[in-house]
């Protein structure tokens, strides 16, 4: 039975769903005991479909082309999906198999003739869990910040359900800065933020219609990339050791997280072509822009007026990649001051609202299948693209099912590498898609664990010898 619904896509659903681009987010809960998936149906039923009217809802259009989500009556066993393996094998054996499965959802479409979002529960051990239960999601649904706020509402504190869960706080970079004030001063920061924009902003612009990045060992620059097999590989770092560096070294986190991913990239680069280890790259970085301090409750996200509404609320912030000059050999951390500086600059500019502006005026003028089109250009122009999700601090249950590890991932971008980033009981989770036959997921792996261990070394453990990069 259809049920009528009134709400319209959003823009951003829109350009998600055209006939040029399709994204998805694949997240991954690891659980620590063997997975009992006795209450799955009911969970389904009871706790997730009542979340947002979206997760029973199809797209369809209107008279006049104009999409809507349409209310439908949702069967749960199209949405669950258990996958089946040779029993009594080993943890490696069966972590093979969980990477080949990812990449086989991560390729697959959704049906257009139900709810954009299934259930995987994969049941055998890995090297890393017991069992993994894994939810892959439209991103027309909604953006990280809303589907992790959708998945804090269906879990609990393991250790005392009835105590919510708590998150690091959300606060400005603390380096300590003397900032002269006055008229003069004020006048500089405008002056430098206006040629900030300008710039920032005729740059993007370049980039996503006529400056390509170099095809590089992350690169291949070909069309059809997110269609072509990936590989889903994590890492994981100590937040208490980043804390040191970003302490040591008077830097934000951001700044540790970025210098690490950026010079393992280089790393990376030159291992596979020493000519091509400064290729211009450009990342593309994912900003959530609601002005808030921390997640609000569904209810708080889908009122009609919500200051943190539900939905794709972020843009994109093109950042180059730091290039390797040799100067890391004696000083590594010196790539952590580069990618700041980098973004320090981007962010003193509005460029992000202007390209706001611009796609919003483009979907009015010239349509939504336009605007993807231009999306789609940015993506495929730039690298890579980076996004990272704030998690909780204590430990997360599900049906009192404690949770071990928790990453995410996003598919279906016109890119051979992709990299994101979930903080979750004291450790950063960093994810990575790479395209098979062009990134070998596993060196690539080992050079951004080089990276963080050669600078927190020099960070932390000056005394040490460092050796060369």
């Amino acid at each position: 039975m259809e049920m009528l619904c009134d709400e319209p896509v959003s823009p951003t659903g829109e350009y998600f769903t055209s006939s040029v681009i399709s994204v998805s987010i694949i997240g991954v809960l690891e659980s620590e005991n063997p997975i009992d998936d006795s209450q799955t149906m009911a969970l389904l039923r009871d706790l997730f479909i009542p979340i947002n009217p979206r997760f029973s809802s199809i797209m369809v259009k209107d008279q006049k082309g104009v999409k809507h989500w349409k209310r439908v009556e949702v069967k749960l066993q199209d949405h669950l999906n258990i996958p089946t393996f040779e029993e009594g094998k080993s943890p490696e054996y069966y972590q093979q198999c969980f990477t080949q499965y990812l990449s086989k959802i991560a390729m697959e479409q959704f049906p257009q003739t139900r709810p954009l979002w299934e259930i995987h529960i994969f049941k055998y051990p890995t090297i890393h869990a017991r069992g993994a239960l894994v939810f892959k999601l439209h991103h027309s649904l909604g953006d990280g910040f809303s589907l992790m706020g959708a998945l804090l509402s269906c879990l609990q504190r393991a250790d005392d359900p009835s105590v919510p869960l708590s998150f690091p706080a959300l606060t400005r970079n603390t380096e300590i800065v003397k900032k002269s004030s006055g008229f003069l001063h004020n006048l500089s920061t405008i002056c430098c933020g206006t040629v900030n924009t300008l710039s920032d902003f005729g740059w993007s612009l370049l980039k996503s219609t006529f400056f390509k990045d170099d095809k590089s060992p992350i690169r291949s620059g070909e069309d059809g990339v997110e269609f072509r097999p990936i590989t889903i590989t994590n890492l994981a770092f100590s937040l208490h050791q980043i804390k040191q560096i970003k302490s040591n070294l008077l830097v934000t986190l951001n700044d540790v997280i970025c210098g690490v991913i950026f010079m393992g990239i280089r790393m990376y680069m030159q291992e596979m072509s020493y000519d091509s280890r400064n290729a211009d790259s450009t990342a593309l970085v994912l900003l959530n822009t609601r002005n808030i301090a921390g997640y609000k409750s569904i209810p708080e996200m889908i009122e009609p007026d919500a200051d943190s509404p539900w939905g794709n609320q972020f843009a994109f912030l093109h950042v180059s990649v730091p290039e390797l000059t040799g100067e890391e050999s004696s000083n590594p951390t010196s790539f952590v001051f580069k990618a700041r500086s980098t973004i320090k600059r981007k962010r003193n500019s509005s460029a992000v609202l202007l390209t706001g502006k611009l796609l919003d005026t483009m979907r009015k003028s010239r349509g939504p299948e336009a605007t993807a089109s231009y999306i789609h250009s940015t993506l495929k122009n730039t690298s890579m693209t980076i996004s990272n999700v704030i998690g909780p601090v204590e430990q997360m249950a599900l049906a009192n099912q404690p949770v071990k590890g928790l990453y995410f991932m996003v598919t279906g971008v016109p890119q051979s590498l992709t990299i994101t980033m979930m903080s979750y009981m004291g450790t950063l989770r960093i994810a990575v898609g790479t395209e098979d036959g062009q990134i070998q997921a596993q060196k690539f792996k080992s050079c951004v664990q080089k990276a963080f261990d050669i600078i927190f070394k020099a960070a932390v453990l000056p005394s040490d010898p460092i050796k060369a990069v």
